[in-house]
């Protein structure tokens, strides 16, 4: 089979194009070999790279590819200034034994003429979807090109954006696209704040209050847990705690079902305390799971 030849960025193999990603793979499957990927945008922290870890625990070959998606990205929202460094996003993919880096242009996602977009229905709707108009369907769009570019055995995405997760697994279950997701839970900062790409646009006091968010959703957990009050009155306990914290606006703190994302009025399945809120131009999530109670 013809080798594929392709560019390097320091010691980590790069392809920019569907045909050479294609290529590279048959190689490994030629071989016998299975292959992980971790779709990302780039500006990567230790949260991606322990999708790495667990693609390579997991599979033979991990495939990292990296798209900042203007499909995701509201006209208002910061797609010009999400934080892009190439260089130093594949030297830390080498250092996690990623074997290759995808990363096409717009062009190669979406050529002249492109107009098939992906939407889940209620699943991309509600929570973020409410406030971001069209961000899911973008989401959805790219991540099923993506799957069906790379044709990989599994595809790793972290907890943290769980809303993202549920919409991705819908749609391969609908589809029928031959990938297993997995799922990674959620890293932290040594004070709880879930690792983020946008922690970078944090000033300095705003960084302080930041890990309020997995505070007050820890402690609503922990209460949720012990029945101590009514799901309602301690969502908006929470909502008035991060209010007081420092956050300058409350997009939602939710209790859901952990499938549907519909509220979770009985607690005899799995949910997940999901919120969302802002710091001066910076929008944090996060989500911790709720087990079933008998």
């Amino acid at each position: 089979m013809k080798r594929v030849a392709t560019e390097k960025i320091g010691k980590l193999a790069v392809v920019r194009n569907v045909q050479d990603l294609r290529r590279r793979v048959a190689q490994w499957r030629h071989a016998g070999e299975t292959v992980a990927l971790v779709p990302t945008m780039g500006a990567l922290h230790a949260g991606h790279l322990a999708l790495v870890d667990r693609g390579r625990a997991l599979c033979d070959r991990a495939v990292a590819s990296i798209f900042v998606n203007p499909k995701q990205f509201a006209p208002s929202e910061d797609f010009t200034r999400y934080p892009r460094d190439e260089a130093g996003d594949a030297a830390k993919l080498w250092g996690a034994r990623c074997d290759l880096l995808y990363a096409p242009d717009v062009a190669e996602i979406y050529p002249e003429g492109f107009a098939t977009s992906v939407a889940v229905g209620a699943l991309g709707e509600v929570l973020c979807g409410r406030f971001r108009p069209g961000h899911f369907t973008g989401v959805a769009t790219v991540v099923a090109k993506l799957l069906l570019q790379a044709q990989a055995d599994l595809a790793c995405f972290g907890e943290k954006d769980y809303q993202q997760l549920q919409v991705i697994r819908r749609m391969v279950r609908d589809l029928d696209i031959p990938v297993r997701i997995e799922a990674v839970p959620t890293l932290r900062e040594a004070d709880g704040l879930a690792l983020s790409s946008r922690n970078a646009y944090l000033s300095p006091q705003e960084r302080l209050v930041a890990p309020a968010l997995y505070r007050v959703l820890a402690e609503l957990a922990q209460r949720l847990g012990s029945g101590e009050a009514s799901v309602f009155a301690l969502l908006e306990e929470g909502r008035a705690a991060l209010s007081r914290a420092g956050f300058t606006k409350i997009d939602y703190v939710e209790l859901v079902d952990a499938e549907t994302l519909s509220p979770l009025e009985r607690r005899d399945r799995p949910g997940r305390l999901v919120a969302a809120a802002w710091l001066g131009k910076t929008r944090l999530i996060d989500n911790l799971a709720i087990a079933a109670t008998p």
